[in-house]
């Protein structure tokens, strides 16, 4: 072990806030420190809480759960801070992924600076990461734009507001909407390559590439289960044909 590696024993965790990342698909993909975090804390903040318990079912972690999500957020500041002055240590989990992340988590970490309280980052699985490594689109760079407004117009511009030479866009999106995103892309962006990556990491992971057009084709008449992740290729990039999708699972 070199001086610059350290082991944190679950035991030895001082008081403070935790952003825990968690599988975004496959309950097998967390690591050992969030493991060891998880066990360590005396309660854990949680999105969903029926989601995290079969999470931590899974891992055989016994800990209370406290709700914790986008309409509570800010009332829970108080309650968390006020714990770890009195020397709890508190783990946060979103449904899937790193709090904060297109998840509830930023307004709870602000609060916990502000106040002098402690905050670490425990780095697990990013379906952002995934995608990005996944999609195999020539960028310089990428902008992540999260989940869109719900509403057209401004979907519409914060889309062009995005767009930047040689940079790709990565988004959230929901099933149900996937089709107006493609053809939003289409009208606003133009003919660009967009790579779609649905249930990553689980079972029945799917991933696809083409125009905007060509995908709109694969999925109609489909029912689109599962969140996606969307990476919109810079105009630059060349177009590669939906039918060399990668398919797995």
């Amino acid at each position: 072990m070199t001086e610059n590696e350290t082991i944190t024993k679950p035991e030895a965790l001082p008081p403070g806030l935790y952003l825990v990342g968690t599988p975004i698909g496959n309950l097998g993909d967390i690591t050992l420190r969030a493991l060891e975090t998880l066990r360590a804390v005396e309660v854990i903040l949680a999105e969903d809480t029926r989601i995290s318990s079969r999470l931590l079912a899974r891992y055989e972690i016994r800990k209370p759960l406290i709700s914790h999500h986008k309409f509570n957020e800010a009332r829970r500041a108080d309650e968390v801070i006020r714990r770890i002055r009195e020397g709890e240590r508190v783990a946060l989990v979103t449904d899937s992924g790193m709090p904060g992340v297109s998840d509830p988590g930023s307004r709870l970490v602000r609060a916990c600076r502000e106040a002098g309280v402690a905050v670490t980052a425990i780095p697990g699985p990013s379906a952002l990461a995934t995608a990005i490594s996944l999609c195999g689109l020539d960028a310089e760079g990428y902008l992540f734009g999260g989940f869109l407004p719900h509403k057209s117009g401004a979907r519409r511009r914060m889309l062009v507001r995005l767009a930047q030479p040689n940079i790709a866009i990565v988004l959230y999106e929901s099933p149900y909407r996937l089709e107006k995103l493609l053809e939003e892309i289409r009208e606003e962006l133009g003919e660009r390559t967009v790579f779609v990556g649905r249930e990553l990491t689980k079972k029945f992971e799917e991933c696809r590439t083409g125009t905007p057009e060509e995908i709109q084709a694969v999925y109609r008449g489909r029912t689109v289960r599962g969140e996606l992740t969307v990476v919109i290729a810079p105009a630059t990039s060349p177009t590669v044909p939906v039918d060399q999708k990668d398919i797995t699972g």
